[in-house]
C-alpha cells in the first residue's frame, strides 16, 4: 500500500553519508509518517554489520520510535537503490562518499540514481544550517509548459510537512533584439516562451495552492539563467526541489544540464522529481 511505501536511504560507511543522508532521512521520516529503510550495497567478501548497525543506532538517535528496517544487497549501489526506488516514498542519498575519488566516486551514483529512478530523489549536500531546516524556507523551480507540475506539487507537500515558506521561481530571458523598455502590451515585453513570467506561475501555483492552502507561497520571476537564479535562492533555503524531464531511452538526459549543476553546487539538499 501507498501508505506504507518506506523512505529509502543508501549508506557505505563513509562519515557524510551518516552525517548528512541518514539524519537527513531519519528527520523527514519521521515528518511524513513513513518508516526508514537503509540499504547498503555491499561488494563480494565485504562486512556489511559495521555500516548499518552505525547507520540504524544513528537514524534512532535522531527520529526516536522511528520504524527502521535494513538491507544489505550483493550488487552495485546504483542498481540496488534503483531498484528499491520501484515501492519507496523517495530516495536519499549524500553528496560524497567512500574511496580515493571522494566526491566523484558518490557524485556519479547520485547523479545515476537522480536520473533513473521512478521516485523522487533527495542528494544531500549543504552545511548543517541547510540541512537542519534554519531557514524555514523550500524553493522551487517552476518552468514553463508541464515539465515542473510534479516538482511544484512534490514542493508543496514539503512545505505543508514542514509548516515552512514556499518560493516559486521562474527564470526567463528576454527575446533577442527585445527593445530596453518595451511598450505595455508589447509582445518584447514577453520572454521566449508562449507566457508572460507571471502568469507561468500562476498558472503553475493555482492547483497545488487549492490543495495546500496553508502553505505560504513567494512567486518569484527572474531574468535570467535559471541555475543562477535556483542557486541564489538555494542559498537561504532548506530544500531545493527541481523537476526531470521525461526518459528519452538513455539514463541521464532528463536531468538537464542545469540539474547537473545544482546537484553539484546548491548549498542546501536538492529533490529531484521524475516526470512520469
Amino acid at each position: 500500500m501507498a501508505a506504507a511505501m518506506p523512505l529509502v536511504v543508501g549508506v557505505d560507511g563513509s562519515e557524510p553519508s551518516l552525517d548528512d543522508a541518514v539524519d537527513w532521512a531519519a528527520r523527514d521520516a519521521a515528518l511524513h509518517t513513513r518508516p526508514l529503510h537503509l540499504v547498503h550495497a555491499a561488494g563480494p567478501g565485504a562486512d556489511p554489520s559495521g555500516p548499518v548497525t552505525a547507520a540504524s543506532e544513528r537514524a534512532a538517535n535522531v527520529s526516536p520510535g522511528l520504524r527502521l528496517s535494513s538491507e544489505v544487497p550483493r550488487e552495485d549501489a546504483v542498481s540496488a537503490l534503483i531498484g528499491k526506488g520501484r515501492q519507496a516514498f523517495a530516495l536519499v542519498v549524500g553528496a560524497t562518499g567512500r574511496g580515493e575519488l571522494t566526491g566523484l566516486l558518490l557524485g556519479s551514483v547520485g547523479l545515476a540514481v537522480a536520473a533513473r529512478a521512478d521516485c523522487p530523489v533527495v542528494v544531500v549536500r549543504g552545511s548543517q544550517e541547510h540541512r537542519s531546516g534554519r531557514f524555514r524556507r523550500i524553493v522551487v523551480g517552476v518552468e514553463d509548459g508541464t515539465e515542473s507540475d510534479r516538482a511544484v506539487e512534490y514542493a508543496f507537500r514539503e512545505a505543508h510537512v514542514r509548516r515552512c515558506e514556499l518560493v516559486a521561481v521562474h527564470a526567463w530571458n528576454a527575446p533577442l533584439g527585445a527593445l530596453p523598455e518595451p511598450p505595455p502590451g508589447s509582445w518584447y515585453a514577453l520572454e521566449a516562451h508562449r507566457r508572460p513570467p507571471a502568469q507561468v506561475l500562476d498558472d503553475a501555483l493555482r492547483g497545488p495552492a487549492k490543495r495546500y492552502p496553508d502553505v505560504v507561497v513567494s512567486p518569484r520571476t527572474v531574468e535570467g539563467p535559471a541555475r543562477s537564479a535556483l542557486l541564489g535562492a538555494a542559498a537561504e533555503a532548506d530544500l531545493l526541489v527541481v523537476g526531470a524531464g521525461a526518459r528519452q531511452g538513455r539514463p541521464g538526459l532528463q536531468l538537464g544540464v542545469i540539474n547537473h549543476v545544482l546537484l553539484h553546487h546548491a548549498q542546501c539538499p536538492v529533490m529531484v522529481v521524475p516526470r512520469k
